[in-house]
């Protein structure tokens, strides 16, 4: 079955080249360092320095692994991190949060899984360990660890029983990689069970490392001058929302009975669909400002009706700034997003009904009155303003989502636990 998938993918490697080159039209990130994802990286000589790999595919990968790289590096004082990605915005999130460690980090981007590459990549950087951030699965990629004698760690692990039954269906490709994975490192006793079902051995429940990130100040302090840029009006914050959603928000707050003071915040989670979502603003009449487009000392306006999160790195910046959020890629059945971090900031959650992704962590927010599920956008503009004329429920389902978010803390250093056992300090 491996051979099988190494040859599809060399012969799909021609399609997948010339859809990056056209993705790079878009994003001029996908058009650089083509010699990374081929595994091409000339004569350099091997690192003097012990390499530890850490894969996080993009933005939200990269920023669940902060705490474990800086738990990583001061574990392990004499080695460096190289930190891979498969898109240009996880790379660049990766060097704006990382560019404190300096030379100790490097970062490339994750050779294509056809088996040379993969293992011309362990040949270049000889990683002692490779840690794979979440839900990675690479049959060439494992396979050349093995061989290569690189103990893999899937850590922060999630696997919901959508993705396990598609799994399942790949049948020996994908319970061959699982058996190759040294230790999995599961964010609940519900994710561990299916890892094992795949066949893999070693398998620990360590919690998810996104309770463990650590706001920056850098990020309060930009959302404090946006919340003065804003004024004294409510801001309801819709974060990181997919294709197909913004359609349904805005015509539920174009009809919606809100206070006449409230400004929609819209964060579209992918950087390419700034423009449409603009034009989709202005397509039902309502009138909008662009985050970029603010300078240091300029107001939102008080007409202003929409306001586009299109700036990159800010989300924090973006969740302080707010009264009330709601995390996108939940309306439409994609699995969900993150809610860890809107309640690590003190503030109500609102998600709506698909978080097959995020299911249990989803259920305990809800359970400690720290969030509320709602079945629709009308649902969710008639919570929003309940909870944004009310100052005592909205604090006080605030503070619910802020303990809820302290009281699970501590995934990192479980997670450093396990992986001293295979990597001695």
């Amino acid at each position: 079955m491996r051979l099988l998938y190494t040859l599809a993918w060399w012969l799909a490697l021609p399609l997948v080249l010339a859809r990056l080159w056209l993705r790079g039209r878009r994003e001029p990130g996908y058009r650089q360092h083509w010699g990374e994802r081929l595994g091409c990286y000339g004569r350099q000589a091997k690192p003097l320095i012990p390499t530890l790999w850490l894969h996080a595919v993009s933005v939200g990968e990269t920023r669940a692994a902060e705490p474990l790289i800086d738990a990583l590096l001061a574990a392990w004082p004499a080695c460096r991190i190289v930190l891979t990605h498969m898109t240009p915005t996880g790379r660049a999130t990766g060097k704006t949060l990382f560019a404190k460690h300096g030379a100790r980090l490097v970062q490339s981007y994750l050779p294509y899984d056809t088996g040379a590459m993969p293992a011309s990549f362990i040949r270049h950087f000889a990683p002692r360990i490779c840690i794979l951030m979440e839900t990675e699965v690479w049959p060439n990629l494992i396979y050349q660890c093995n061989r290569h004698g690189v103990p893999v760690v899937l850590a922060n692990a999630r696997l919901s029983q959508r993705s396990l039954g598609k799994a399942q269906r790949l049948g020996k490709l994908i319970t061959d990689a699982a058996r190759g994975i040294t230790l999995v490192a599961a964010q609940t006793q519900d994710d561990a069970d299916r890892v094992r079902q795949l066949g893999v051995q070693d398998v620990v429940v360590t919690g998810s490392i996104k309770f463990d990130v650590v706001v920056p100040e850098a990020a309060l302090a930009t959302g404090a001058w946006l919340l003065g840029a804003i004024g004294a009006r409510a801001v309801l914050l819709c974060a990181s929302t997919r294709e197909g959603e913004e359609p349904l928000i805005l015509d539920a707050f174009a009809r919606a009975s809100l206070p006449a003071n409230v400004l929609l915040l819209i964060v579209p989670r992918h950087p390419q669909r700034f423009d449409e979502v603009e034009k989709l603003v202005l397509a039902h009449g309502l009138a909008v400002q662009r985050r970029s487009a603010l300078a240091q000392d300029d107001f939102v306006a008080a007409d202003t009706q929409v306001l586009l999160g299109d700036s990159m790195g800010e989300m924090f910046a973006y969740y302080a700034a707010c009264d009330c959020a709601f995390v996108g890629g939940s309306l439409l059945p994609l699995g969900g997003q993150n809610l860890i971090e809107p309640a690590a900031l003190g503030k109500p959650v609102l998600i709506g009904p698909h978080t097959f992704n995020f299911a249990l962590v989803t259920e305990q927010a809800i359970a400690a009155g720290g969030a509320a599920r709602v079945a629709d956008t009308d649902a969710l503009m008639a919570q929003a303003s309940v909870l944004l004329q009310n100052p005592a429920q909205l604090a006080s389902m605030g503070q619910k989502a802020l303990a809820f978010a302290a009281q699970h803390r501590g995934a990192t250093p479980r997670t450093i636990a396990a992986i001293k056992t295979l990597l001695p300090v």
